[in-house]
């Protein structure tokens, strides 16, 4: 195909590549600076490499999947955040950037060489005719899922909304395979899976993504808790990796005034170099106002966090935030692809860039390095304080990070907690208690014990690894002989300690258990609301509210010292 078109020096055009099988390559229009020649060669060197390959190599080809390797591998050399979707992933793409899907609303798992349902979604089809958690998936339509991977599964069960989908099931408890027959719907991931009143003057709102209907969804769950007395609110932002920046702009747009600016996107392109503004009347502009965060906080909720710190409209509580400043634009392709591509990056209102990682300078291993502490700039809030670029939003109310001992990682890990739920619901199919006040007794503990005595969840301890290397390096410096009896006795000791894991650690595999069987009954929201009263970021935000004194201090004190600020410090 000939292609007419004038070139000035750096002037922008584009470039659409087409790859059939015949490897025809059509150059419509391109994007260059100054070496149209250098890229027009290296596209001929890619076409001739791929045509030998096509004719030559000694087995048959894919072009589909040899063009995928080819562009991922392009990717490498970039940020992680550029990617591109076949045709084939675009429902999964669509899954990603608007929460929504075809399908019967159940999230499955390999478990064993089983391909089981873990989570029916609430008011979906799969819940509606009455699947649960639990039930061993064993046919869709006509196909045996036996040897197929979840995800093989989870294609088979999507498909067009309306479209008829044929389920087998084993249930454990039942005697005879269950069939059920469902219609598939337009399935709605909430980004608000859950919100309500902690105590009589509190609220809680958790937000997971931020979806085209995620500012409507925090705006209909604030205006239902003012409702209910709310007087302070608490804005839950762990594990929410992001999505679409005008969602967080409208979010933040909820707690201050119209017309304040929120975020500047600054691109190479003078088209991704823009303002956003909140254009809304606010809900509620004086609420006190919490946002608890934790390192996969990212993107999207580095912008609401980072522009609400910087206003100094919420105090941010927990751990420091992933660190993503970059912004992603998705732009169709030939043959129904999708080019998900970086495009800018943002800034908030103080004037910082969040962007922990330097994807522009890349090691000679591919890899890349966090900005470096000679290039961290202090920034001043509204009030005058202190903030920092370059390393995520560093939280005004900083907490320790939540772990989890290893052998309740175990027995979460190798699906046990999972597996007991499944047992205990079938002596117990109903449950006569709120989600928030449900809890096991000792002998509902000692029977989940009793229940682990023929199973597999054998682990190491932070404190075995550290002796194995131990015994390594004596042995390398011909030690070892002489210390033998000595590190014997200490394993058997640890070993002896290790047996006792499943008491010291009890109160804290309780509570797994019980968010697992909550959830059975209630879903993720019930999952959610049983885990606040013990979780400790959520009751640091709770004190931190609570004492107005503290909340005052914190938002206006102004900090007489710019100290550099590391990045690489764990927080």
């Amino acid at each position: 195909m000939a292609s007419k078109f004038t070139m000035t020096k750096k002037r922008k055009l584009f470039l659409v590549l087409i790859l059939p099988v015949t490897i025809s390559i059509s150059i419509l229009s391109f994007a260059f600076t100054e070496d149209l020649f250098e890229a027009s060669k290296n596209l001929d060197i890619f076409s001739s490499l791929y045509k030998e390959i096509n004719l030559y190599y000694v087995d048959e080809t894919k072009p589909g999947q040899l063009i995928k390797t080819a562009a991922d591998a392009m990717f490498q050399s970039l940020d992680p955040y550029t990617e591109y979707y076949t045709e084939n992933d675009i429902e999964d793409y669509k899954i990603v950037t608007t929460g929504q899907y075809g399908g019967i609303g159940a999230a499955v798992r390999e478990i064993k060489d089983k391909v089981i349902i873990t989570e029916p979604y609430e008011n979906s089809p799969a819940m509606k005719s009455g699947i649960k958690a639990g039930d061993v998936i064993i046919q869709i339509n006509e196909t045996l899922v036996k040897g197929k991977t979840s995800e093989e599964i989870s294609k088979l069960m999507k498909g067009q909304a309306g479209t008829q989908v044929k389920l087998v099931i084993e249930r454990p408890g039942t005697a005879k395979p269950i069939e059920f027959n469902l219609t598939r719907e337009e399935i709605k991931v909430k980004d608000v899976p859950y919100y309500g009143m902690i105590n009589k003057e509190v609220g809680y709102i958790k937000l997971t993504g931020f979806t085209p209907t995620a500012a409507a969804e925090v705006k209909e769950a604030l205006l239902k808790l003012k409702s209910e007395n709310c007087k302070a609110l608490i804005l839950d932002l762990r594990d929410n990796p992001g999505g679409l920046l005008t969602q967080a702009v409208d979010i933040v747009n909820l707690f201050v005034e119209k017309g304040t600016d929120v975020a500047v996107t600054k691109g190479r392109a003078k088209e991704w170099t823009q303002a956003f503004k909140t254009v809304n009347n606010p809900i509620d502009i004086t609420m006190p106002l919490a946002v608890v965060v934790d390192r996969n906080s990212a993107s999207a909720s580095e912008i609401v966090s980072g522009s609400l710190q910087d206003l100094d409209r919420a105090v941010i509580v927990g751990q420091r935030t992933y660190g993503k400043g970059l912004v992603q634009q998705t732009k169709p392709l030939i043959y129904n692809a999708q080019l998900k591509l970086t495009v800018a990056k943002y800034y908030i209102p103080s004037g910082r860039c969040i962007q922990a990682l330097d994807y522009t300078h890349r090691n000679g291993d591919g890899s890349v390095d966090h900005v470096p502490d000679s290039l961290i700039t202090a920034f001043k809030t509204r009030n005058g304080r202190i903030v920092y670029d370059g390393a995520g939003v560093l939280p005004d109310v900083q907490t320790e990070p939540q772990t989890m001992a290893d052998i309740t990682y175990t027995l979460i890990a190798k699906n046990l907690i999972f597996d007991y739920a499944t047992q205990y619901i079938i002596k117990n199919p109903t449950l006569n208690a709120e989600a928030q006040n449900f809890v096991i007794n000792d002998d509902d503990y000692a029977n989940f014990v009793t229940f682990l005595k023929d199973k597999d969840y054998d682990y190491r301890t932070n404190s075995e690894e550290d002796l194995v290397a131990l015994k390594k390096s004596a042995e390398g410096d011909k030690y070892f002989n002489d210390i033998e009896t000595e590190f014997n006795q200490l394993q058997k000791k640890l070993m002896d300690r290790k047996k006792d894991d499943l008491q010291k650690f009890k109160p804290e595999i309780k509570r797994m258990i019980e968010d697992e069987i909550v959830s059975r009954f209630f879903y993720l929201s019930g999952r959610v609301s049983a885990s606040i009263k013990y979780d400790t970021d959520v009751q640091a935000a709770i004190n931190t509210l609570n004492n107005t004194d503290k909340t005052k201090s914190i938002l206006t004190t102004v900090q007489k010292s710019t100290k550099p600020f590391n990045p690489n410090k764990k927080f």
